[in-house]
Formats: C-alpha cells, sequence, structure tokens
C-alpha cells in the first residue's frame, strides 16, 4: 500500500507560491523545496500586489500552498494575509508565514489574520533547509490538499 501512496503522491501536481523579495533567501526556499524531488512547481513573486495578481489570473494554477514572508515593499505579508483570507474565492490556500520576525505582535498578528503556521527564519544556513523541508512535508506529505478545480 506505501507503493501505492507514493506513485499516487508523486503524480499529483503540488503547486507552491513564494512571497519574498530578499533573493538569496528565494533561492534557499527553492533550493531546499526542490530538493525533495517530489513533483512540485514553485513561482516567485516580490511582494503582495504581485502576490495577488498571480493569484487573481485565470491563466495561472492555483497554488496549493503559499510560503509568505512578511517584510516586503509596496504590500507586504501582513497586509497581504489580510486581504487573501477576506477573499472568498482565496481564503482556503494555506499559508506559511515564513519570516525574519519573532515578534510576539508579528506572530499573532498572523494567526489573527488566520495563516496556518508561523515559522521563523532560521539563522543557521542547516538550520534554515531543515525547517523549509519540514514545512514542505507537512504540506506535501501530510496535509489533505484542496481539491483542483
Amino acid at each position: 500500500m506505501t507503493a501505492a501512496l507514493t506513485s499516487f503522491r508523486d503524480v499529483l501536481p503540488y503547486d507552491v507560491l513564494l512571497v519574498e523579495d530578499d533573493p538569496a533567501d528565494a533561492l534557499l526556499i527553492e533550493d531546499a523545496l526542490l530538493d525533495r524531488g517530489a513533483a512540485r512547481s514553485l513561482a516567485q513573486v516580490q511582494d503582495g500586489v504581485e502576490a495577488l495578481e498571480y493569484l487573481r489570473d485565470p491563466a495561472r494554477p492555483r497554488p496549493d500552498l503559499i510560503v509568505l514572508d512578511l517584510n516586503m515593499p509596496r504590500m507586504n505579508g501582513r497586509e497581504f494575509l489580510s486581504v487573501l483570507k477576506d477573499d472568498d474565492g482565496l481564503r482556503a490556500i494555506p499559508v506559511v508565514v515564513l519570516t525574519t520576525s519573532a515578534a510576539p505582535d508579528d506572530v499573532s498578528g498572523a494567526y489573527r489574520e488566520h495563516a496556518n503556521a508561523y515559522v521563523t527564519k532560521p539563522v543557521n544556513l542547516d538550520d534554515f533547509t531543515r525547517a523549509v523541508r519540514s514545512i514542505d512535508a507537512f504540506y506535501l506529505d501530510v496535509a489533505a490538499k484542496l481539491p483542483r478545480d
């Protein structure tokens, strides 16, 4: 049964939208996600405005997961999360906040806006990679995905 589940999982599309303005962090996150080898696509935008444009474009796939930084120009992650979770067509998409801030106000604010998880970016590269892979493993291997339209 495990082999059947594994092969079934591998053929399912798994789309991630990364909302991150720091090119170095974006590259590290992309490497950690794509290194696991599971079938997935990763799109990256640099702020909340671009993320909303991406999500509202009917030609783009609906992501199965959004990985969101909080501190970005134009529309930051807090503002984006508020707009996203207020939109009937987008609110069900799971969002993991992955940010440098461990400030209690940021953590509680993200959960008040219905973030599904909050992860502080570790400073150490190995810990950073492990944190991203843990997010990926949970959402790819454990959590049930929304049915595709």
